[in-house]
């Protein structure tokens, strides 16, 4: 197997016979900021786990307005459509946070939970705590704050980074959270008056990660206990 600086997480949960068959497999990949794995409507043909990246699952409507329904980072796949079954997607799958990460053909996979192995209960749990950020993060995008749902948005952000500094335009922000460059920029504001945050020019650097915990809406906690629940047999540190 291909190795980059730091591996994924949910890779190295799996049984070591599996690790030996989808080794000759993965190919390590650079992932740019904006990349496109996967159209909305097309096949997936490969799925991604990301190492030191972030992709963000979004889904647009026809008049162009999208928003993030989910994040992937080192501890999950991208492409998990290919698992349940489905031709196509209906989200497009962004790079928003660069970084590095393995491809595998997505037919190993489907090969995988047709064994109906460990290796199989595994990837089925993440697709279950994947539902679950989906649904979650449907509810918050209705019922709580910008300020909140931004707290929850950088929150995210630093785990799956495991690092106090990001680097985000405000652009980028905004299609992810699917609301005005203002309501971002007020949001940021509030955040770094409060001594939460430091933002200049994209560049985000995390002053009190406790402070920002509090201020979130229960959405990521319920998120991050769900994904302990399921996974935590497998990856102590999952987020």
């Amino acid at each position: 197997m291909l190795t980059t600086a730091k591996p994924s997480r949910l890779l190295a949960a799996l049984p070591e016979e599996t690790c030996g068959q989808w080794s000759a497999h993965l190919s390590a990949v650079q992932m740019r900021v904006g990349d496109v794995l996967h159209e909305s409507g097309r096949s997936v043909s490969h799925v991604y786990f990301p190492t030191t990246s972030i992709v963000s699952l979004t889904y647009t409507l026809q008049d162009g307005a999208s928003t993030e329904i989910a994040v992937v980072g080192n501890e999950g796949i991208v492409g998990i459509s290919a698992l349940m079954g489905g031709q196509s997607t209906l989200h497009q799958s962004v790079v928003r946070s660069a970084g590095l990460g393995y491809r595998m053909p997505a037919a190993i996979l489907v090969s995988e939970l047709e064994r109906a192995g460990p290796a199989a209960r595994l990837l089925l749990r993440y697709t279950q705590a994947l539902m679950t950020q989906i649904a979650q993060i449907a509810a918050c995008n209705r019922h709580h704050s910008l300020y909140q749902r931004l707290c929850r948005f950088l929150l995210f952000s630093l785990d799956r980074l495991e690092t106090r500094e990001l680097w985000m335009t405000q652009d980028l922000i905004c299609n992810m959270l699917g609301v005005r460059r203002e309501g971002v920029t007020e949001a940021a504001i509030a955040l770094q008056q409060a001594g939460l945050i430091r933002y200049q020019r994209g560049h985000i650097s995390v002053v009190d990660r406790p402070a920002l915990e509090a201020r979130s809406c229960e959405c990521y906690a319920v998120i991050r206990k769900e994904y302990e629940r399921l996974l935590a047999r497998e990856t102590a540190t999952m987020p």
